[in-house]
């Protein structure tokens, strides 16, 4: 057999090769060995070690328990010996059945996260997931692409590619089509695009080569360790203290058995043979029902269909600690478009100087009229309208596309861009015929830096250039503008016009994009935008909006409710963000918004000020994102942050929970997030945190009831021999008791609905213990008072039977188990009664409570009978039954009246 250390290496092997796969840089799966590997594994280790100890320590009992029932055999006492292992079996089926669901569920989650790529497949572009490349496949690469597989470079658009990952040069690498002569160097391939490095620049189409463990980064990874799958804080929290109370069980059954013995001896002064081993199988057999060690597998478990739940809800969750610290948020940094806004962006306006034309229709649907007040306007008529929109159509990357299925329509592409297609479109342009007669030759692609796009037309022997972009910069490079059917100098006057106009669109939330153009008589220099980018012509402003989501100010009432803060961190104009911001109760009236400009001067002290008051911040670069999130943390704050470009993930690396766009995100963005929202809905991510909650509460629950059973089953025991009374369960009935009880009713609690107002409560804090005050409070009196009422049942037994004590383990058999059963009703809420939840709204509780119902009849009057020793009650023995079975779910639910009614526990 292997030593624990080598099948560690194994599996961190198997491990990086899945994640070689899945696109992971050969530069992060040596960064965690280097940075983190040494540190981590021992410590992960070290709680490896303690959880194989607990469950080889279970095996070892369950072993001596196996042997003493084959002593019991040589002894005549068969039944007994068969029935023990027959629970010992049906234990560890349960056990693999639990882990084996947790491991499905997780499989299902590791395929939801697999990459995309962008492929051309019978001349059209689809997306597909990145393990079904295969050579051969063209590819499509965009800036904030990880590149999918080893590819040769067919065509490229000033593409730059960052290699840091796989070849350590720090500045990314031009690439081409250019062939290259000889063996070269992996770091002067330029006419090649690596798996797992990063498009920081431009655009470019490549055929597949080579993919998965056949590329570059998968020789690495067949070299390379990788570090072992983490435990979740909670996962750890449990296993600790798991450690401690198997500990304490260990040591209580350790005097139990002691005390057992010490009675017998001083009662008779002999001690035989069959009276230790009786003493021995009760000891080991409450060990082992006592013993959590299959705590962190469960919980993993309920984690994994939490998580698959909230996929269902269009947030795919990466890391189980996600879950964990959803309940914990305290503030939602959130972009604007697209998560606050519907992300179908719609022209609004036009302004061209003293005309401005209202334009009409909804969505991308190209339908809608040109107007100048409420009188339409033909396009051949409005030459400088005519000219812009051909510019907007030009100057533009973005497709519009009609489903033949149902006939709607959709942008591929950015939002903003696919807005301008249907103005063009309804004012009877298309884009593939103005392509045609003006064939783009060259472009400078949109950058934050910049803020602006060109791109390059032939045209009848002259050189058109045709720009969009952020008003104030393009402003700044216009010489000239057109208006009038004339070219003119630019006037101060003019500028101030713009600028008007600009204000008027942004006070009313539109999004605001200057257009401009230049000929140029020969080719210009493109390879250097700043010369070029100057003297141009001003045709124009273009206003669109992009409506609110319906569901977003009602997100956002919910947060402001549950403790949240909401705050919005956008690139656009403060007036735009303003607006959208008030509209949705982000910000009041007495509210300020603040900007990048403000940011790049403000010290990290006021910083720290303004982030605890300040609700929006505009015309922010990624970098302030960093700065804004750290501020935040600094401050105390459990930051989510929302992001979608290349730049965002140092910021979403950064945040306690980094959330990805998966409509409009980028591959790196995706990578570094630990939550992905399908839909870019800012109300997605307000239910994820509210399941994030939900689904701790049930950890507590499914613990809190796991918790006070077994407590009990070990001070009934206890007591009972410290009081010299017999034992009252035999080892059958304890181990019984254990498998039924422990199992679907609990379980069954992990599937528990929401309960009321639970996003009317604070963020949990992070430092909170699982087992709270009033938790350990529960737990304390509910354990206690069923220890009471099965040793009373036990009394009752032995007193109305005359000594039987058959009769009296019965009762304590039918007592331990009915309470248990009925107490997990007690567990489904820490606050709330089990009838303002609803006694059957748990369908899957109830089914658990029938079944452990149902096996504890057979016990008594069933085939079972005669396996765990029982004794047939009459009617009025069940009566008394009846009567005690429901006093520990009576108690529990007065201490939780008692909690709400003196110590004002939430509500």
């Amino acid at each position: 057999m292997k030593p624990w250390f080598q099948m560690m290496a194994d599996e961190t092997i198997r491990q990086l090769e899945s994640e070689a796969v899945r696109g992971l840089s050969s530069a992060e799966a040596a960064g965690r060995l280097a940075e983190h590997g040494y540190n981590e594994l021992t410590e992960k280790e070290q709680e490896s070690l303690w959880q194989k100890f607990l469950a080889q320590f279970k095996n070892v009992l369950v072993l001596i328990l196996v042997a003493a029932s084959g002593i019991s055999v040589l002894i005549g006492e068969a039944v007994d010996s068969l029935v023990i292992i027959a629970i010992v079996i049906l234990n560890a089926v349960l056990g693999v059945f639990q882990e084996s669901r947790a491991e499905r569920a997780l499989a299902a989650l590791k395929k939801m996260n697999a990459a995309a790529s962008k492929v051309i497949r019978d001349g059209a572009i689809v997306v597909i997931p990145a393990r079904e490349l295969v050579p051969g496949d063209i590819a499509l690469l965009d800036a904030g692409d990880y590149v999918p597989a080893d590819m040769r470079i067919l065509e490229s658009v000033n593409l730059k590619i960052e290699e840091a990952s796989l070849t350590g040069e720090s500045v990314p690498v031009d690439k081409d089509s250019r062939e290259f002569a000889g063996d070269i160097p992996l770091a002067e391939r330029h006419n090649m695009a690596f798996m797992g490095t990063i498009v920081t620049y431009g655009r470019g189409r490549g055929i597949v080569v080579a993919t998965a463990m056949q590329t570059e980064i998968g020789k690495i990874a067949g070299m390379l360790h990788s570090v072992a799958q983490e435990l979740t804080p909670l996962q750890k929290k449990l296993a600790e203290f798991g450690k401690i109370l198997a500990m304490l069980c260990l040591g209580v059954c350790t005097v139990v058995f002691g005390i057992g013995i010490y009675h017998g001896y001083f009662n008779d002064g002999i001690l035989a043979l069959a009276e230790i081993q009786d003493m021995l199988m009760v000891s080991i057999s409450l060990a082992v029902a006592a013993i959590p060690e299959g705590l962190p597998a469960i919980v993993a478990m309920v984690l994994a269909f939490g998580m698959q739940r909230m996929a269902k809800k269009n947030a795919i969750v990466k890391k189980l600690h996600t879950v964990e610290t959803l309940g914990s948020v305290s503030v939602i940094c959130t972009d604007k478009t697209g998560t606050l806004t519907q992300n179908q962006m719609m022209v609004a306006q036009i302004f061209i100087f003293t005309n401005m034309f209202t334009v009409s229709g909804y969505g991308y649907k190209p339908e809608g009229k040109f107007l100048t007040g409420e009188k339409p306007v033909r396009i051949d008529e409005e030459e400088e309208l005519a000219l812009l929109l051909q510019a907007s159509l030009l100057c533009n990357d973005a497709e519009l596309r009609q489903s033949p299925a149902d006939q709607t329509w959709s942008v591929v592409g950015d939002p903003t861009e696919g807005a301008l297609l249907v103005a063009a479109a309804k004012g009877g342009y298309r884009k593939d015929a103005l392509s045609a007669q003006y064939p783009r030759i060259q472009e400078f692609p949109f950058d934050s830096g910049r803020k602006m796009m060109t791109t390059f037309h032939q045209a009848d022997g002259k050189i058109l250039a045709f720009s969009k972009g952020a008003p104030d910069i393009l402003l700044s490079r216009c010489t000239r503008t057109a208006a009038s059917g004339t070219i003119r100098p630019l006037t101060n006057s003019d500028k101030e016009a713009i600028r008007a106009a600009n204000q008027e669109m942004a006070s009313q939330a539109l999004r605001v994009l200057a257009v401009a153009y230049r000929d140029f008589d020969q080719a210009p220099d493109l390879s250097n935008p700043d010369g070029t980018e100057k003297d141009l012509i001003m045709i124009g402003l273009v206003g669109m909006i992009d409506p609110p989501r319906s569901e977003a100010k009602l997100a956002v009432e919910i947060c402001r409710q549950a403790g949240i803060r909401t705050t919005m961190i956008t690139g656009d104009h403060p007036e735009t963000a303003f607006a959208i911001a008030k509209y949705l109760g982000i910000a009041g009236d007495g509210q300020g918004v603040i900007t990048g400009r403000m940011l790049d001067t403000m010290p990290a002290e006021e910083l720290r000020q303004q982030v605890r008051r300040a609700s929006v911040f505009a015309r922010v670069s990624p970098e302030h994102k960093l700065a804004i999130v750290d501020a935040l943390q600094t401050s105390g704050f459990i930051t989510a942050m929302t992001g979608d470009g290349v730049n965002d993930a140092p910021a979403l690396k950064k945040a306690d929970i980094g959330v990805a766009m998966g409509i409009t995100g980028t591959d790196v963005a995706k990578a570094t997030a630990d939550m992905v929202i399908t839909d870019d809905n800012f109300a997605t991510i307000v239910s994820a945190v509210e399941e994030g909650r939900v689904i701790y509460a049930n950890i507590r629950k499914f613990v809190y009831f796991l918790l006070s059973c077994n407590t009990a089953e070990v001070v009934v025991i206890f007591f009972a021999m410290l009081l010299g009374w017999p034992v009252p369960l035999l080892p059958t009935q304890l181990l019984w008791v254990n498998l039924v009880t422990d199992g679907f009713p609990a379980l069954a609690l992990g599937l528990e609905k929401k309960e009321p107002n639970v996003m009317r409560l604070k963020p949990r804090d992070p430092a909170e213990p699982l087992l709270t005050g009033n938790m350990r409070l529960l737990i304390g009196i509910q354990s206690l008072v069923m220890s009471i009422t099965v040793l009373f049942a036990f009394q009752y037994g032995l007193m109305a039977s005359n000594g039987n004590l058959a009769i009296a383990h019965t009762f304590a058999f039918i007592t331990l188990m009915a309470t248990q059963i009925i107490c997990a009703y007690a567990a489904r809420s820490e606050r709330y009664s089990v009838f303002q939840l609803g006694v059957f709204s748990n369908r899957y509780l109830n089914m658990g409570v029938a079944l452990s119902f149902l096996l504890m009849l057979l016990s008594v009057y069933g085939p079972l009978q005669e396996v765990f020793k029982t004794v047939r009650p009459e009617l009025k023995d069940w009566l008394i039954l009846g009567a005690l079975a429901p006093i520990p779910f009576i108690a529990a639910e007065l201490t939780k009246f008692g909690s709400r009614l003196f110590f004002k526990t939430p509500k």
